[in-house]
């Protein structure tokens, strides 16, 4: 009888590890890449920090960005945003894009108010990001969901009401593919969702330099080839912009 109790025991303990390593896996948690996810959030807040505090150039923190992205699975990152709630009735507009802010789970060395803003990009097929550049900012975008042709720019000045620019990136990004922008590289940037539906992840830096930031909306299909690898751009506001490129037309 002692013998009978004494397996009947050991099974109950086998059956309740199999059951917690059950309720574990339902809940998505891996304690493998736990730590590694945790470790990836305090990362992008410290390099978020450093470009604050003008500890890194624009160029390091998007090469920093770029690294990180590449670091972990995308389906790790999705876990930890909560993505798939974070899209749950989510309003697609007609035209151009809408957003989401994300939170991050409480975690101890990230504090619960970052220096930078993060956000869920979405739209539907065909719709667009427009075309725009910035100043006094950086952002860097990972696309979560679907696909985009995106297309970016090389700010070189500004003309008046025109941005003059140079073409730099036209591809196709898939999903798990990242970019980024800032005032030294990449600056003017515009997506169009192939899928139907598409979404990126963005990181965004406000105000750098101690500096209010601004965004130009820009009118590239009007734009005047100035002949020498570089185009005129008009600047446009929100409402016309959006008008003309929130929706792409075949």
């Amino acid at each position: 009888m002692e013998r009978r109790e004494f397996t009947k025991g050991i099974l109950a303990t086998v059956a309740s590890f199999a059951l917690m390593d059950t309720l574990i896996a339902c809940n998505g948690i891996n304690n493998k890449t736990k730590p590694i996810i945790q470790h990836w959030a305090i990362q992008l807040n410290e390099f978020c920090s450093d470009l604050k505090m003008n500890s890194i150039t624009t160029l390091q923190w998007q090469q920093k960005m770029e690294e990180l992205y590449n670091q972990i699975e995308l389906k790790e990152i999705v876990k930890f945003i909560d993505f798939d709630n974070l899209v749950k009735g989510f309003e697609y507009p007609n035209l151009g894009v809408a957003t989401k802010p994300v939170k991050f789970p409480k975690l101890e060395g990230l504090p619960e108010n970052t220096v930078f803003v993060k956000k869920i990009f979405g739209m539907q097929k065909d719709r667009a990001i427009i075309p725009h550049g910035h100043s006094n900012m950086a952002s860097a975008h990972l696309i979560l969901n679907g696909e985009m042709h995106l297309r970016h720019y090389e700010k070189i000045e500004q003309d008046g009401q025109n941005l003059i620019i140079k073409p730099t990136i036209d591809k196709i990004a898939k999903l798990g593919e990242s970019s980024s922008i800032s005032d030294e590289k990449d600056n003017v940037h515009w997506f169009i969702a192939n899928t139907e539906t598409a979404f990126t992840f963005d990181v965004i830096m406000l105000d750098l330099n101690d500096k209010i930031y601004d965004i130009h909306n820009l009118d590239i299909y009007n734009s005047e080839d100035l002949k020498n690898g570089t185009l005129k751009a008009p600047i446009l506001d929100v409402e016309t912009a959006l008008k003309k490129y929130g929706k792409h037309h075949h």
